[in-house]
């Protein structure tokens, strides 16, 4: 079946054609690791993750690459308005090493990511493991007179690159639009405004830096990309996505130094997503609207109800999360694993037993809803039809468990663990094991109660005891 995106360079939607048949080179904006990646952040990464997986629902091979960006994203402070990495602003406030706090980071957002049945990318490239391709591109950049060195730092010419402009609307003649692309730059160098940083010198007093033939110094932000989407995908992309906030100056600028290094175009199709809101407003940290898994798990709800919760507004629009919201999926997810649980080996008297039916036209109607720029909310209620249809349980089970490979929600309880235990269930069970082995049976009988009272049960077994949520 044929599918259809939404492509932000041509602002319409387009039937999806590969570059090289049955094959797709997907290239995603991975995470800034200073610190904890929120569930706003992981919206964009969930939109990709089914981005992926309708394309092989639809028996594509997918090559996907999603870099980690633990050099040269830098920002403004908003009080001073001097400029600083993050990276290196949160190693020095926690006393730790560069390399210590990207680490610690990164193995927290692919825990979070796993959590939310994030398959895993192919590769996780990091930008400081790629310096020798981002100096070779920013050479021939200055070789082919589209960069300009300063003395002080690098810049890409914004003018010298006619086509600047195409996918955000944002053209040097709208200049009064540009003043976004500077707003966390503080360079007073460079000959235009537009023009952004492609290699920063730095003094040796700098805690990231890297020799080059222009001295000590540190990447830009974009080039980053650039090169190792290149270096792993080649010069031309099938999919390349990301948050609606990449889109200008991020991803303007990727388009900019790629094309004008290659002489090709860069990408086919632009996927963006749409931010995620909390009482009405974009999460943020500094409005302290900020929620991470953790939280999630911390309520005693499944990481997968969010991704769930992710499913019920379209991926390009901006979604309002609230706690009740939240509470609402898991109510749903709980009913769809209850039905995905169901035994396939029923008794000779089930009303069930027999050939098994097929659900072809619900499966046909959900496959092209999915192609069709990803419709999840189509798609849901396509589920919910069957839900509620007079099928037999084990032919919606077979259905669901279809469904699933791309909706992702676990439902195949044997793949994933639907519920993640919070730190608090998790440390009373641990209490509980040692009670037993003192036979401190009273105690151990106290710890379960309270673990019954924060809405889980505990399955003793061979193997050591079992957390289940309790069923509504």
């Amino acid at each position: 079946m044929d599918l259809y995106f939404y492509n932000t360079l041509t602002r319409q939607k387009e039937k999806f054609v590969p570059i090289d048949p049955g094959q797709v080179k997907m290239y995603t904006c991975g995470p800034t690791v200073y610190r904890d990646i929120h569930i706003g952040n992981l919206r964009t990464y969930i939109m990709a993750d089914l981005v992926r997986r309708v394309l092989e629902y639809n028996g594509y091979s997918v090559k996907k690459i999603q870099n980690i960006t633990d050099v040269g994203h830098m920002r403004r402070n908003e009080e001073n308005q001097e400029a600083f990495d993050p990276v290196i602003k949160s190693a020095l406030e926690r006393g730790k090493s560069p390399l210590e706090i990207t680490s610690s980071y990164t193995d927290q957002f692919l825990q979070d990511s796993r959590r939310l049945n994030i398959v895993d990318a192919d590769l996780y490239p990091k930008a400081s493991d790629h310096i020798p391709q981002i100096i070779q591109i920013v050479k021939d950049l200055l070789a082919k007179g589209i960069a300009y060195d300063t003395g002080e730092n690098i810049y890409f010419n914004v003018g010298q690159f006619a086509a600047y402009g195409r996918l955000s609307g944002n053209t040097l003649e709208k200049s009064e639009k540009l003043l976004e692309a500077v707003r966390v730059a503080s360079e007073t160098d460079k000959s235009d405004s537009a023009d952004f940083v492609l290699w920063k010198r730095v003094d040796q007093s700098y805690l990231m830096k890297w020799e080059s033939p222009w001295g000590l110094g540190t990447p830009g932000w974009h080039i980053e990309c650039t090169a190792m989407s290149i270096q792993y995908l080649g010069r031309h992309l099938d999919i390349h996505t990301g948050g609606e906030d990449n889109i200008f100056p991020h991803h303007e600028d990727e388009i900019a130094q790629s094309e004008a290094w290659t002489g090709e175009k860069f990408v086919n199709y632009w996927l963006h997503g749409g931010h995620l809101l909390t009482d009405g407003e974009k999460m943020a940290r500094r409005r302290g609207n900020v929620y991470l898994v953790q939280d999630i798990v911390d309520r005693g709800l499944s990481p997968l109800a969010f991704r769930y919760l992710t499913l019920t507004a379209g991926y390009r629009s901006k979604m309002n999360f609230t706690w009740e919201a939240l509470e609402g999926s898991q109510r749903a997810l709980d009913r769809l694993c209850a039905i995905a649980a169901s035994p396939p080996d029923l008794p000779a008297s089930s009303p069930d037993t027999g050939p098994l039916i097929g659900c072809a036209e619900f499966e046909e109607r959900f496959l092209k809803a999915v192609g069709d720029d990803l419709d999840l909310p189509k798609a849901l209620s396509i589920v919910w039809e069957l839900v509620k249809s007079d099928y037999p349980v084990r032919a919606k089970r077979a259905s669901l468990l279809r469904f699933d490979r791309v909706l992702g929600l676990g439902l195949d309880k044997s793949s994933i663990p639907v519920y993640q235990i919070p730190s608090e269930v998790a440390d009373l069970v641990k209490q509980r094991e040692e009670a037993r082995s003192e036979k401190n049976f009273d105690f151990s009988d106290t710890l379960r109660r309270k673990v019954e009272d924060l809405g889980f049960t505990i399955e003793d077994g061979p193997s050591g005891p079992k957390v289940h949520k309790k069923t509504l």
